[in-house]
């Protein structure tokens, strides 16, 4: 894939995941600024979502450390466990959050 399409991909990744956060009326504050999407949570904890144009990558950092997500088979798949992004994000948003939160993937 070239930068142009990596970029669609990831932003349309943010977009599905900031719709996702919105929809599930959950308490979790959220921006974008430039390459990196910030989720900050009522303690004050965030997870910080960003773009790795040279690796053409989606990287993560949360409580549970930092991960790297690649484009396999059109789903962003983490190199440490194999899970799907979008499962991966949620797991980690319900850890920092102290509780489930109900949403669509």
């Amino acid at each position: 894939m070239n930068d142009t399409e990596y970029h669609q991909i990831v932003d349309e990744v943010f977009s599905q995941l900031e719709e996702a956060i919105d929809d599930s009326g959950s308490d979790i504050d959220y921006e974008i600024i430039g390459n990196v999407m910030n989720l900050e949570f009522d303690d004050r904890s965030q997870i910080v979502i960003n773009k790795q144009e040279a690796m053409k990558e989606i990287w993560l950092a949360s409580k549970s450390g930092g991960f790297h997500f690649s484009y396999v088979d059109e789903k962003w798949i983490c190199s440490k466990s194999g899970s799907e992004f979008f499962s991966f994000v949620k797991n980690e948003c319900d850890k920092h959050a102290g509780e489930a939160i109900e949403w669509d993937e």
